[in-house]
């Protein structure tokens, strides 16, 4: 038969023999070539140990890519017990003799303390010898040694040229570093962000199946980044990510699907995306997953389970989810009720500026609800949530101020405006009241009249009351005694005691048309 015709199993099998032949005689290059073939199952059946033998003869004769490939061996574990030392040593060997990937293993082995002491001038060096050789890891490493500072003073210029080496090579992750860069405006010597080039070499990262570059291109897709905001290519290129097992792209999937921006709404497959992020390990994904088991989202409803990725999440350091398992500690749903447990949760997010947890927390060294009762403590949580804008702690402040024996109060009734201006509704009733007895602030019953007002229109009883007062009595306000009836009526309705009465003394003093018409006012909508 014609050997170039022959079937492919059998022209192996023949070259095989071939090899084998020359191996037996001494032929280091046939060992070597033979070594290859058991470790690839190529003519002959896949065989690691036999593949090592091999090796070991072509190696022990000086063939450097022999002892490299031993080296790998050893490293790996394959046909041997895995010893790095052994695999330090032939590296080595092979290093010596110039051979790039060989060098570039030994780096790697020395920065990462590999069968021998880490060593980051040895890295270095090996790193440098297969780098100045082309070998576009080495020089992506190098980049990374520059730009920290690792077993050499930090040059920024270095690392960029080493980077763009790696990059120009085809490494893909030298593409994503030199991506970064222009992104953030530290290419070369210049200072300026260049959206295009970040773009350009983050594609061809991405393109190479890396998948931060993916994920960084579906972000930019997502947000519209320099790009025009596309859902359906941040969907794509996130899938890319995501099926490597990239878990912010897998959780970024997810919430694109759940929200339906610019796709078609999915729950399935956001559910899906949701649990592989969360099995994967990332905080937000266990989070979201938690809510969708105590809320029944897409998912029985299931408090225990819901507890147990908040768990995963809070013990993270995610405060969201700290806070979430501190509610169902809270309220004894999926765990057993624990104020103790609860108030520990909620100090941990708060801890992190979670904002309701810091209110919440207030609430509880308020009350002595989990935690001792302590006011200056209550104080100082809700100080914290004021500080972030939040109108009840803001209108707690001023409350707890007020208490104080020392409170001053001009700085408890500024609280009060901001709450108030937020559209708080007690705290407007607050405000209200200060402006009508001058309490912290200068006397002015217009002023008062407006924020009874703006609680008043809320449904806060109280304020419809005192609204009602002055209407009667034209105290901040033109004297109207249809508004007054209108009012004191919703006071009266709201449970105010004192309403029903003072309605009866208005009425009383009412002409008929003005009472019809205040009683037709409050029998409207």
């Amino acid at each position: 038969m014609n050997p170039a015709t022959a079937p492919a199993q059998e022209r192996h099998t023949a070259e095989f023999l071939r090899v084998k032949g020359l191996a037996e005689r001494g032929v280091a290059s046939a060992q070597h070539s033979l070594g290859f073939m058991y470790v690839n199952g190529q003519g002959v059946p896949q065989d690691y140990e036999l593949a090592v033998g091999w090796y070991r003869l072509a190696a022990a004769a000086g063939l450097e890519q022999a002892q490299y490939n031993l080296g790998v061996m050893y490293q790996k574990g394959q046909g041997v017990a895995q010893d790095h030392g052994q695999a330090l040593y032939w590296y080595g060997c092979a290093a010596e003799q110039g051979y790039a990937p060989a060098q570039y293993n030994l780096g790697w082995l020395y920065a990462k303390g590999q069968g021998a002491p880490a060593d980051v001038h040895k890295a270095l060096h090996w790193f440098r010898q297969a780098a100045e050789q082309g070998d576009a890891g080495a020089q992506h490493n190098l980049g990374l040694m520059y730009e920290g500072g690792k077993g050499i003073a930090p040059d920024q210029d270095a690392a960029w040229m080493w980077y763009r080496r790696a990059a120009e090579n085809g490494y893909a992750r030298a593409q994503f570093a030199l991506a970064l860069r222009y992104d953030s405006g530290q290419a070369g010597l210049g200072t300026e962000r260049d959206p295009a080039q970040a773009l350009d070499w983050m594609r061809r990262a991405a393109s190479q199946g890396h998948a931060p570059a993916q994920f960084n291109l579906g972000l930019r897709y997502d947000k519209g980044q320099d790009v025009q905001q596309d859902s359906a290519q941040a969907v794509q290129w996130y899938t890319r990510a995501a099926e490597q097992g990239h878990l912010s792209s897998q959780f970024n999937l997810a919430l694109v699907y759940d929200s339906g921006h610019g796709v078609a709404r999915d729950e399935e497959a956001a559910l899906k995306w949701y649990r592989l992020a969360a099995e994967g390990g990332h905080a937000g994904a266990q989070d979201n997953l938690g809510l969708r088991y105590e809320h029944g989202q897409g998912l029985a409803r299931d408090a225990g389970l819901a507890a147990h990725w908040y768990r995963k999440a809070g013990e993270q350091g995610l405060p969201a989810a700290q806070y979430h398992l501190g509610q169902l500690f809270d309220a004894g749903q999926g765990v057993e009720r624990d104020a103790e447990a609860a108030a520990s949760w909620f100090l941990k997010a708060a801890e992190q500026g979670h904002l309701r947890a810091q209110f919440d927390l207030g609430l509880r060294f308020e009350a002595g609800n989990g935690v001792p009762q302590d006011a200056a403590r209550a104080l100082d949580w809700y100080r914290r949530a004021a500080a972030q804008g939040y109108a009840p702690a803001q209108h707690m402040v001023g409350t707890l101020l007020d208490r104080e024996e020392r409170g001053d109060p001009r700085e408890a009734a500024e609280w009060c405006r901001k709450a108030a201006e937020q559209g708080h509704a007690l705290a407007q009733f607050a405000l209200a009241l200060r402006y009508d007895s001058a309490h912290g602030v200068e006397r002015d019953y217009e002023a008062a009249h407006f924020w009874y007002l703006c609680a008043a229109r809320q449904g806060h009883a109280r304020a419809q009351f005192n609204l009602g007062v002055m209407a009667a009595a034209g105290q901040g306000t033109e004297r109207d005694p249809v508004q007054a009836y209108g009012w004191l009526h919703r006071a009266a309705a709201g449970g105010i005691p004192a309403a029903a009465p003072y309605l009866k003394r208005i009425a009383a003093r009412m002409a008929p048309v003005q009472l019809a018409q205040a009683q037709v006012y409050t029998e409207g909508p």
